[in-house]
């Protein structure tokens, strides 16, 4: 089993439905509001837990009720939480507006997770016992930096999401070993707007980038490799709000299984695209079982014949709901963006 450290954010999403996302000055009548536990951090925690990842949360979540339900969301997942620290004042918030596309816009109030400034007490032991680390950038760079150094110094692979974007240090970039950018993201990194231009420019800071590219799918770079595209699968969007966490969470799993990254990029992909057809953050990410049910016998993503695609169980897989690749509009991973910030 993949053993997976996230140092990251915890937010109580607080989410509204409308029809059209409001213009600058404008008030428009939702169509439902949901208050659900987010934040690209615990996000990407569930996704890995929820595929087959043994996983751990380093942050902090507020002493009030948010701070308690998303302890629990965490737990009832499968994330162990021994290193999520309850600290004085509010928990962190995203206000998420969601329009009838899927498209959304995010405000982050970060809550708990500002205090989260480096390292505590047997941080560093659990980031060695993993084989990947996962950083995003909902917490103060200074904690994000030291987490980086620490998987480093302990030969731990670093997979950090730059978001919300952000000038990012040299010191930090020299310490990621896969930085996993949407194309919006890219660009704000580089100044190019290109994303296979972008790419490449990233390579000179980085050893391997995978830039998310929403329904175009995804793009992997290299050092001294071809540029690599992997085409989202058809799907109906209802709600993108963690597709890019979600695939971040599956790349991590399928490359800690000895996945090439071909295949990893796939799987990814399909667990990305199943989450963009349910509503919310956490509660839209799938089980490993449901990817291998949503990828076609034979394809890439799915399980060899025999195989035992997932610990634990879960039901059948509506496929009308679901969707089937090849039909439908194309959603994956990437500029509509995730809990927390766009991604």
């Amino acid at each position: 089993m993949t053993a997976i450290a996230v140092l990251g954010s915890t937010n109580m999403d607080l989410v509204a439905y409308v029809p059209k996302a409001p213009r600058l000055g404008e008030t428009v009548t939702g169509t439902a509001f949901r208050t659900v536990p987010g934040g690209k951090g615990a996000n990407q925690a569930v996704a890995a837990a929820r595929l087959g990842g043994s996983v751990v949360m380093i942050g902090a979540v507020g002493a009030d009720e948010f701070g308690v339900r998303l302890r629990s969301a965490l737990a009832a997942a499968g994330v162990e939480t021994a290193a999520l620290r309850t600290v004085e004042g509010a928990s962190g918030t995203a206000h998420i507006t969601v329009d009838d596309e899927g498209g959304n816009s995010i405000v982050v109030i970060p809550g708990a997770n500002g205090r989260v400034t480096g390292l505590e007490a047997g941080d560093d032991s659990r980031i060695a016992a993993a084989d990947a680390l996962l950083l995003q950038l909902e917490l103060p760079l200074e904690a994000v930096l030291a987490g980086a150094l620490a998987a480093r110094a302990h030969g731990v692979r670093t997979v950090l999401t730059p978001a919300p974007a952000q000038r990012l240090p040299a010191e930090l970039l020299a310490a990621t070993d896969l930085l996993v950018p949407n194309e919006h993201e890219a660009a704000a990194l580089t100044g190019l707007t290109d994303p296979h231009r972008a790419a490449a420019a990233l390579l000179d800071e980085v050893p391997e980038v995978v830039v998310t590219l929403g329904a175009a799918g995804v793009l992997y770079a290299a050092r001294g490799r071809a540029p690599l595209t992997v085409p989202a699968s058809r799907v109906r969007a209802v709600d993108t709000t963690a597709a890019g966490d979600t695939f971040v969470g599956a790349l991590a799993v399928a490359l800690g299984e000895g996945r090439p990254m071909p295949l990893a990029l796939r799987w990814a992909s399909a667990a990305a695209a199943l989450s963009v057809q349910r509503p919310g953050a956490q509660d839209s990410m799938p089980t490993r079982a449901e990817v291998y049910a949503f990828t076609p016998p034979g394809s890439d993503a799915a399980p060899a014949p025999g195989s035992d695609p997932a610990p634990g169980s879960v039901g059948p897989v509506d496929r009308t709901a679901s969707g089937n690749p090849g039909r439908g509009t194309p959603a994956g991973p990437g500029s509509a963006g995730t809990s927390g910030a766009a991604s």
